[in-house]
């Protein structure tokens, strides 16, 4: 799958399988749950009632009672000791809180749990088939006994008390026949004596209705509601509503970003065609944004790297024509030569020609290393007054009509004079192609000083020559750049020098600028850079 819509879309199907898997499985226990509790609910007054009827009992009584109960009932009832039942500890000590244990047997049987008394630690258990039905009976039953033990006109007051006391899962109460909500063949047979179940609103309920002999009152059970499980369909349902909602998320969230790398794609096979100049629109601050600006960068870089590789091809062989030129002369001339000394005079022409080349090719080696990349730069500790003694020194005797001296010196206040860290041999570089640049061009003198500050330092050299023009000043530092051919070939040089500086002081985390000198009224070239490297 290349598509980015369909990888995304594809995992969020995944998870979307694995949470439907994971929804079906709690489906299924929240309805054993559910069902548990609607059990449980049904049970708890019914059984309560008859357990707290038998706590006072003798066990005579109880085994009668019992065996009454079970048959008027139609529930096969026993009594056992709490410590005989197989039961989990979690199932004792529910019973052991008063709680009715409601365990299904079968899918509408259970085996029904009460304690009689905490002391006595005696177990009531009941088989139930029909647990809804017979219930309903049992209760019934159980609560008329009770009930017609009191004065009828106590007996409302009664059965609100026993449903407080029971907690019993269901509504109970007490109400005229005339106030019952049956039909006249429902009320004669509840006037009868029987007992009559009848439909809610709804059909969605069960209420249970039975006369109590010898009084006005019936007894409504109910409303009884069904336990009504989960239906998988719906989770089918929302889930397949989901997984549409979600693509369609997913496919217009990632449309727009598929879009834009497309656009970057044909951005990149154009430029692999040789096209440079194809950039990408760079659109948001996202990732995709970043990647476009990053890429549109490298595309500019590798321009003008291929450009500045095509410059320095072109300027290369321009410059190694003329000096093969004159070797090819001079080796001409050798061979014509009719003297000793003229011989040598040719000689030492080829002798500096072959230096000149090699000092085109140790420029362009130079400039290229640091062009390319950054070079291996060990940063130390370094003076800068013994570093410009230093320079002038070297440079002082290839042009006696020129003067280079040393300039204003400000140190740092901190007490550590003129130390500044840096690359020594490559400032050491920088210092001398400027000094040697401003001797090349100067009248008379050229002047070398710094300022070292708290946070950065500063190394201008200057000189009283015709200085640069302004409109210069921006592509003096091109490789190759010559402003005055004629002149520059004169006084030697191949363009690369100012290169070369302008690099080296990039890799000091600096910059190198061009100005007019105040006091020499030539140029004056600058070198500004961190005085800690980090």
């Amino acid at each position: 799958m290349n598509s980015i819509f369909l990888r995304i879309y594809a995992g969020m199907l995944s998870v979307l399988v694995l949470v439907a898997l994971l929804g079906v499985g709690t489906l299924h226990l929240a309805n054993e749950v559910r069902s548990d509790q609607y059990r449980e609910r049904l049970a708890r007054g019914t059984f309560r009632l008859m357990a707290d009827n038998l706590a006072p009992m003798v066990e005579v009584e109880r085994r009668r009672a019992v065996a009454v109960w079970a048959r008027l009932l139609g529930i096969p009832l026993k009594i056992q000791p709490l410590d005989e039942a197989t039961l989990e500890t979690s199932a004792r000590n529910r019973l052991l809180r008063g709680q009715v244990l409601v365990q299904q047997t079968g899918p509408h049987a259970a085996q029904i749990y009460s304690l009689i008394g905490e002391a006595q630690q005696l177990l009531l258990t009941g088989e139930v088939q029909q647990v809804s039905e017979q219930l309903a009976r049992a209760t019934i039953y159980l609560l008329i006994d009770e009930l017609i033990r009191y004065p009828v006109a106590e007996q409302p007051q009664r059965l609100a008390e026993l449903k407080a006391a029971k907690q019993f899962g269901f509504d109970l109460r007490l109400v005229r026949l005339d106030e019952a909500n049956l039909d006249i063949d429902q009320r004669r047979r509840v006037d009868e004596g029987d007992t009559v179940m009848a439909l809610g609103k709804g059909g969605d309920s069960i209420h249970v209705f039975s006369g109590m002999v010898d009084t006005p009152w019936v007894l409504e059970i109910g409303p009884l509601y069904q336990m009504n499980p989960y239906p998988p369909q719906l989770l089918v349902l929302i889930g397949a509503l989901g997984l549409s909602l979600i693509g369609l998320m997913v496919y217009l969230l990632v449309r727009p970003l598929e879009q834009r790398l497309s656009d970057l794609e044909g951005a990149a096979t154009r430029i692999a065609s040789g096209h440079l100049d194809a950039r990408v629109p760079t659109r948001g601050s996202d990732s995709v944004g970043r990647l476009a600006a990053a890429f549109n960068a490298m595309a500019e870089h590798l321009q003008r790297s291929l450009s500045i590789q095509r410059e320095m091809v072109r300027a290369v062989s321009h410059e190694l024509r003329t000096p093969v030129a004159r070797l090819r002369f001079g080796l001409e001339m050798i061979g014509d030569a009719e003297s000793e000394a003229a011989r040598r005079k040719y000689m030492d022409g080829m002798d500096s020609d072959i230096q000149d080349l090699d000092k085109l090719v140790d420029e362009m080696l130079t400039y290229a290393r640091l062009e390319q990349g950054a070079p291996a730069l060990n940063f130390q500790q370094v003076d800068l007054d013994g570093l410009i003694d230093q320079v002038i020194t070297e440079l002082a005797p290839l042009r006696a009509s020129v003067r280079v001296e040393r300039g204003p010196a400000l140190s740092a206040l901190d007490g550590s004079g003129a130390l500044v860290e840096a690359e020594l041999r490559y400032l050491h570089r920088a210092l001398q192609n400027l000094v040697t640049n401003a001797m090349r061009h100067a009248e008379s003198r050229v002047r070398v000083s710094y300022q070292v500050g708290q946070q950065r330092c500063r190394l201008d050299v200057e000189d009283d020559g015709p200085g640069v023009p302004e409109e210069a000043w921006e592509r003096i530092f091109t490789p190759f750049l010559r402003l005055d051919d004629s002149r520059t070939r004169a006084s030697g040089g191949h363009g690369l020098g100012l290169s070369i500086v302008r690099r080296i002081i990039y890799w000091h985390g600096g910059r190198a600028q061009i100005g007019r000198s105040d006091s020499l009224g030539g140029a004056r070239f600058s070198l500004i850079w961190p005085r800690k490297q980090g």
